[in-house]
C-alpha cells in the first residue's frame, strides 16, 4: 500500500504539472504571435535605386508585414569603381556603399527598437551585406542576409579587370571568399539564383566585354558555401530579386511560413510620393534634384491620351520630393518631370494599386544619334527585370523589337522611334499580361515618351 500510494502521488502531481505547460505553451504560443515582425531593409543593386523593390514592399504589406518596419535605401552613388582602390567622380567604393548600409541599419534599429533587422540585397546590394556581417561583426544586428543574384564568387576571375568589385580576384572578393564558409554562424543566409538566365553569372564572356573568352565562374556563382541555397529556373537577373517568386522565398525564409498571397492587395486610395534624381557628369546618381517640374495626368489606359487636367504639379525643392499626391488604384497615370539639363520625360504608368514613397522619377537620357533623325521616341521600360526572347511576349507598336538580344536575358530597354508625321499618336508596349499605351511626343521639343513596366 505504501509503494501504491506513492505512484498516486507521483500521478496526480504529473497530472497537475500538463494543465500547467499546456498553459505555458499556449502563452508562449500567443506571445510569439503577438512578437513584432522583423524589420527588413532593402538594398539596391549597381546603379538602381530604391524604386525597384516597390512591388516587393506591396507583396509584404499585402502579408500583414507593417509599412513602417520595411526601408528600401538609395546608395548616394549607386555605380561601382571601374577599380575599387581608384577613386572615380560619382562612383562608389566598397567601402563607401558598406559604411552607407551600416548607417541604414542603425537608423532602422533606432526607428523601430529591434535588436536585429533582416537585410534583402540585388546583385551588388549583396556585396555590402556580406562586407557588413562578415568583415565588420554586423553579425549581431543582421537575422537574416538574403541575397539576389549577387555575384557572390564574381562575374569573371581573369587578370584583366582584376581591381573591379566583381572580379573573382577584386580584394573585396578575395577576402569575403577566403574561409572555408562563406558565412558566419547566427546570421541565416540565402541565396536566390538563376539556373542559366542571369548574365552575371556565364560561363561565357560575353556579358563582361570579352565574347568567347570562359570567365572562370559558371552559373552557381551567387551560391554561397554554408547557405540556404536556391535555384528559380528561368528568371533572369533582376527577376531574382523583384519577381513573385523571389518574394514568396525572401518571405518563407524570414517570416518561417508561406505567405498568404503573392498578389498585392489594393489601397482604396493610394497616395504617391518619391524624389527626382540626375545624372551630374552624365553618371546616373540618387542625389536629389532640385528645380524639376514634375506633372501628374490620369490617361486612357488605352491610348494615354489624357482625362482632364492636371492633378498634382510641384516643383522639387532641394530633397528632389516632388509628392505626395493621392489616386486611385486603377488609374494609368503619365508623371511629366522637366528637369535642367534633361529632356522633359513623359512617364507613362500601370495603375499604382497601393501607396509608395519609392516613386522615385529618373529623367530619360539624352537622346542618342539614333535619336536625333527621329521625329519622336518612345522608351519601353522594365526595371525589375528584362526581356527575354523567346522566353518574353515582348510588343512595341505591334512589332517584336530587333533591339532586344535573343537567349539569355539581358535587355531592359526597346526603343521606337517614329517620323515626324505620327507625332501624337498612341505607341502601345506590351509585355506578356502587362500593356501600356503612350503618346509620341516630339523630339524637336527635346521631350521624350518613356512606357515604364510595373512587373
Amino acid at each position: 500500500m505504501p509503494q501504491i500510494g506513492l505512484h498516486r502521488r507521483a500521478l496526480l502531481g504529473a497530472m497537475a504539472i500538463f494543465p500547467m505547460l499546456a498553459h505555458a505553451r499556449l502563452q508562449h504560443a500567443a506571445q510569439a504571435q503577438e512578437a513584432p515582425l522583423t524589420p527588413i531593409l532593402f538594398v539596391h543593386g549597381n546603379g538602381d535605386h530604391s524604386a525597384l523593390w516597390m512591388t516587393t514592399l506591396w507583396r509584404f504589406e499585402s502579408n500583414g508585414w507593417p509599412r513602417e518596419r520595411l526601408y528600401a535605401l538609395d546608395f548616394t552613388n549607386p555605380l561601382a569603381r571601374d577599380d575599387d582602390a581608384v577613386a572615380q567622380p560619382m562612383r562608389s567604393s566598397s567601402e563607401d556603399v558598406r559604411r552607407e548600409l551600416a548607417a541604414e541599419i542603425a537608423a532602422l534599429r533606432a526607428r523601430t527598437g529591434a535588436e536585429r533587422v533582416a537585410l534583402v540585397g540585388n546583385s551588388r546590394g549583396g556585396y555590402p551585406i556580406r562586407n557588413h556581417v562578415q568583415l565588420h561583426g554586423g553579425g549581431p544586428e543582421v537575422s537574416h542576409a538574403v541575397l539576389c543574384g549577387t555575384p557572390n564568387n564574381g562575374i569573371y576571375d581573369w587578370d584583366a579587370a582584376a581591381g573591379r568589385e566583381f572580379s573573382a580576384r577584386s580584394a573585396l572578393l578575395r577576402r569575403l571568399n577566403a574561409g572555408e564558409s562563406q558565412v558566419v554562424p547566427g546570421t541565416g543566409f540565402l541565396t536566390l539564383r538563376s539556373d542559366l538566365n542571369d548574365l552575371y553569372a556565364q560561363p561565357d564572356g560575353r556579358y563582361a566585354g570579352r565574347p568567347g573568352v570562359p570567365t572562370g565562374v559558371g552559373y552557381d556563382s551567387p551560391a554561397l558555401r554554408g547557405a540556404t541555397n536556391l535555384v528559380l529556373p528561368g528568371v533572369d537577373h533582376r527577376e531574382t530579386a523583384y519577381s513573385a517568386r523571389a518574394f514568396r522565398e525572401m518571405f518563407r525564409f524570414i517570416a518561417g511560413r508561406e505567405p498568404d498571397r503573392l498578389s498585392v492587395l489594393p489601397e482604396a486610395r493610394p497616395v504617391l510620393d518619391g524624389r527626382v534624381t540626375g545624372t551630374p557628369g552624365g553618371v546616373q546618381t540618387n542625389r536629389p534634384m532640385a528645380g524639376a517640374v514634375v506633372e501628374l495626368f490620369r490617361v486612357s489606359a488605352g491610348t494615354g491620351e489624357r482625362m482632364g487636367e492636371v492633378l498634382h504639379r510641384r516643383t522639387t525643392g532641394e530633397d528632389g520630393h516632388w509628392g505626395p499626391v493621392t489616386v486611385s488604384p486603377d488609374w494609368h497615370l503619365e508623371i511629366v518631370v522637366a528637369a535642367p539639363r534633361h529632356p522633359i520625360t513623359h512617364s507613362y504608368r500601370s495603375p499604382f494599386p497601393r501607396s509608395s514613397s519609392v516613386v522615385n522619377l529618373r529623367p530619360a537620357p539624352p537622346p542618342s544619334e539614333a535619336d536625333r533623325a527621329a521625329g519622336a521616341v518612345v522608351r519601353f521600360n522594365r526595371p525589375r527585370g528584362y526581356f527575354g526572347l523567346p522566353r518574353d511576349v515582348v510588343l512595341l507598336d505591334g512589332k517584336e523589337p530587333t533591339d532586344i538580344p535573343r537567349g539569355v536575358a539581358a535587355g531592359a530597354t526597346t526603343i521606337a522611334r517614329l517620323p515626324a508625321a505620327e507625332i501624337g499618336r498612341s505607341v502601345v508596349g506590351l509585355f506578356n499580361e502587362e500593356r501600356l499605351a503612350a503618346r509620341a511626343w516630339p523630339l524637336a521639343e527635346n521631350r521624350v515618351s518613356v512606357a515604364e513596366l510595373t512587373w
